[in-house]
Formats: structure tokens, sequence, C-alpha cells
């Protein structure tokens, strides 16, 4: 294991783990865990340094927090606290966004295969909707006609850290190709819709700019037809999220300012070459804006030497932390009282479910291990606890927030009474 920098929140003080000013080893003690630990302060950090890095260039600016990556009420708060918008793709989304203290104005829908009911639901809340299909639309249009009307684009140029995280491209799911994008335009119009946004969304975990660059170019152009064809100018154009992070040592990080300086500058001339007006440009960052604000700590039960291989059995699993099951994703671990010790030792980290795939990392060179050490997984902010679930009957981790120089409890511990949460024992013969 390749020995990592830390940077803030994380801090090394004498060979101990500290994250944003408190041990990692008293927090676990003190709330048990596993324990998903927030800090406030580092979430408003990485607003505030993409927004003043945007605004810079091009004043009219949304930024809708993509509230998949980490919708916990309190994150919401925050990010509404310091001028976010939300980007949310379920009901249950918008309804823990006005939970949260936003305003319908403020929340954009980007869903996909929506019910009947569900769009009744967000016309009714007074939600704008990204739609995502002709069938969508011709649904909600029976429902209602809404002031405005979004078209979700697929520029049929996709990236993504995993392929399950792409979307745009010929084989997947999400957005109207150009064509049909033109169609459905027309059809709003018709319906009488009064104002139009236009959006995209290509992946999720990027760091390659180019690939995004060409998408915001092809949007561009299919925005320009729009305006050209059916003569309708746009209130906003929303050039979606994916922004990356660098979760391993060797990972380059995201360099902002050439991303915004590219993607700006090209909005910017294509938006005045193609007479679109004064539109909003709109991003929906998620993961950058809070996977490095969190960290995981889990306590090792169990330190298992085979023949072959050699286990640290801890506390968490896929149920509480999903992405190395599902995308081989990888996480930097640390060993919270050792920082300062030499690897010595190969070791995968497995956690306490029934399946062989509940692994959280293999072959991690790692000082030597004991059974109640703390491990801190680092940059779990951004799906995490969100991602997390009761497989096993396991119930769900606390969550904590460093606020205002303290921590605060931001999420209870489940216990085996929520494992019967809704659930009805009938009687046979009933």
């Amino acid at each position: 294991m390749v020995k990592r920098k830390l940077c803030e929140p994380l801090e090394n003080r004498k060979g101990s783990l500290y994250f944003d000013g408190f041990s990692v080893e008293e927090l676990a003690q003190r709330y048990d865990t596993p324990l998903y630990v927030l800090s406030e302060k580092r979430i408003r950090e990485n607003y505030n340094r993409l927004y003043d890095v945007i605004v810079s260039k091009y004043k009219d600016l949304r930024i809708y927090y993509a509230c998949k990556a980490n919708s916990n009420i309190t994150v919401l708060k925050v990010l509404q606290a310091e001028g976010a918008y939300l980007d949310a793709v379920s009901p249950g989304e918008v309804f823990l966004a006005l939970s949260s203290g936003f305003v319908p104005d403020h929340i954009l829908f980007t869903g996909t295969s929506v019910r009947n009911d569900e769009l009744k639901f967000l016309v009714d809340a007074g939600i704008t909707v990204n739609i995502d299909s002709q069938s969508e639309l011709e649904r909600l249009l029976k429902i209602a006609v809404p002031p405005t009307i979004s078209i979700r684009v697929n520029p049929e140029i996709g990236d993504g850290h995993h392929d399950h995280c792409i979307t745009a491209g010929p084989q997947v799911k999400f957005g109207l190709c150009e064509e049909d994008v033109l169609k459905a335009y027309a059809v709003a119009k018709k319906a009488r819709v009064e104002r139009f946004g236009i959006h995209m969304h290509i992946g999720s975990g990027i760091l390659n700019i180019d690939s995004y660059v060409q998408a915001v170019k092809k949007l561009l152009a299919i925005a320009k037809r729009v305006h050209d064809e059916l003569d309708i100018t746009f209130d906003f154009i929303d050039l979606g999220g994916g922004l990356g992070v660098p979760y391993h040592p060797d990972d380059d990080v995201f360099d902002l300012p050439n991303f915004v300086s590219r993607i700006v500058s090209l909005f910017k001339a294509k938006v005045k070459e193609y007479k679109l007006g004064k539109p909003f440009l709109c991003i929906e960052p998620g993961r950058y804006l809070v996977c490095d604000a969190s960290i995981l700590l889990t306590a090792v039960n169990t330190v298992k030497i085979t023949p072959h291989r050699n286990f640290i059995g801890v506390d968490s699993g896929f149920n509480t932390l999903i992405r190395p099951a599902m995308y081989g994703s990888y996480h930097h671990i640390l060993i919270a009282n050792k920082l300062n010790s030499q690897n010595e030792v190969t070791f995968d980290i497995v956690g306490p479910l029934c399946e062989s795939g509940d692994i959280l990392a293999k072959d991690r060179e790692l000082p030597q291990i004991v059974e109640g050490d703390i491990l801190a997984i680092l940059n779990a902010g951004a799906y995490g606890f969100s991602m997390s679930s009761q497989y096993n009957s396991r119930p769900r981790a606390a969550e904590i927030m460093i606020r205002q120089g303290k921590p605060v409890l931001v999420r209870e511990r489940e216990q085996f009474q929520d494992l019967l949460t809704r659930q009805q024992v009938t009687q046979q013969g009933e």
C-alpha cells in the first residue's frame, strides 16, 4: 500500500488519525461502529471552491447538488444554506429536499421509467422535470401542462469510472437521441409549455475532460437545432455532473481550473455563436461535493491467517459500503492508530456478510493488525450510506457530522426492532 499524504479534513497526530479535529478512535468508542463521519466544513469548502471558479467566468450559474450521492437531510440543509439547488432522481429525494428547506423552484427532477402517480406528485409540488422519454412526456402532458419542461439529451458520448456509471451512449437507457429531442420539444411547444431547459448527463466519476468537452459540443449543437427549427429559447442549459475525485493514492486530482476554463469558454462561445440568448449554466455535482467529506469507521473483529490468504474481518460489509463489491472500487484504508507504522503484511479486508463477494479491499499492504483496531475507509461520503441496506438483516450504520467544532449525531444507528418496520404478521388462515 502506498503511503498517502493526508489532506484536510484528515490529519496525522503522532501516528493517530484525526478527522476534522477529532480522534477517530475516540469517535468510534463514543458512537460505536460502523460509523459514517461527515465534515460540514469540508462540504462547504467543496461547494464554494466549485462555485467560485465557475461564477468568476460565467455569472448566470446554478449548481444542482446530485443528492443521490448522499441524501442525509443535514447534508442537504448545509448545501441549501450555501445557495445550492438540488438534482433529484426520485420522488423520495424531492420529498427530502422539500423537507430540508429547498423551494420547488430550486429542485430539478431527472428520473427514468417514471410512474404516472410520481409525475402527478411532481406536478402538484411544482417541480421542473427533465423528460427522459417520449412516453414520459405524453403521460405528463395528460396530467397537466407544466410551465417549464426540460428534455434530457443523450449526446451518444458517455464516460465514467465503471460501465455501470456511464449514462450516455448508444447502449444506455437514459435520455433521447437527437431526432427524438426535436420531436419532444415540438410536442411540448404545441401543448403550450411556456419555458424550456435542455439537459444531459454522460456518467459518474469522470476524470477525462476531453469526453466531457465533446459531449457539451454535441449538446449545444442540438440546442441550436431546437432553437433554429422550433424557435425555442432556453432558460437554462444543464451540463450534468459526474465530476470525478481521486480514490487511489496514484489517481490524479480532478483538474478543476482546466475543466472550468475549457467548458465555460466553450459554453460562452457557442451560446453567442448560436444566438441562444443568456441561459443559466447548470451543473450537477454530487460525488465532488461530499465524497472526501466523510470516512467510514469500522472495527476489526477477526484476524484470520490461512495457508492461502490473510483476512481481516471487520464489522462493515457491502451492506454498509457496496461500491467495492458492485464496481470493484478502490477505497484507501488507514489503521487509525498506526499511521506511522511500517507495512508488513498483505491482507484482504472482508465483512461479516454470508457472501464470498463481501470484500472491501484485496491485497492491501498494511501494518500488523490486531482485533479491536479501528480502520478508516476514506472517501465514503458519496454512495456510502445512500446505497447501504439491511442485507443479512443487519441494521444500518449511524452517521455523525462534525459541525462548528463538535460531533453531532445526524442519523441514529438502527436497532433490531427497525428490521420489523412496516412488516405485518398474519395468522394461518387469515
